[in-house]
């Protein structure tokens, strides 16, 4: 029986252990995209959104919608990584620049933010 729970305590504790690092993980990703976000030679979303929930966010444009209440908004994250690496698949007369498409940001960096916007 003893011998029982400490294979059960090892294998909480090592499920744990995968928990925190995935977490620490997408807090590392989450980070480098908000830099990037914030970044105006990169993705400079602050010039067109609003990011109500981002208190370091200032000086935020009007012009595309604010970006809040994201994962409600977006519920297939797929969706919103396809309108940031290019708005005009899906809408032709969109002023949003094509990231991926004009090669702006990498499709690694793409991911990135998407993880960033979609955390808002």
């Amino acid at each position: 029986m003893e011998a029982r729970k400490r294979v059960t305590l090892a294998y909480a504790l090592a499920a744990l252990l995968v928990v925190a690092t995935n977490s620490v993980q997408a807090a590392s990703t989450i980070s480098v995209g908000k830099e990037i976000v914030f970044e105006r030679t990169k993705g400079n979303c602050l010039a067109c959104h609003a990011f109500p929930t981002v208190p370091d966010a200032e000086q935020t444009g009007n012009s595309g919608p604010p970006i809040i209440a994201m994962q409600a908004r977006f519920p297939d994250k797929s969706s919103l990584r396809a309108i940031i690496r290019d708005a005009t698949v899906s809408n032709s007369t969109s002023f949003m620049p094509p990231f991926g498409k004009h090669q702006v940001l990498s499709e690694e960096e793409i991911d990135k933010v998407v993880d960033f916007v979609h955390s808002l």
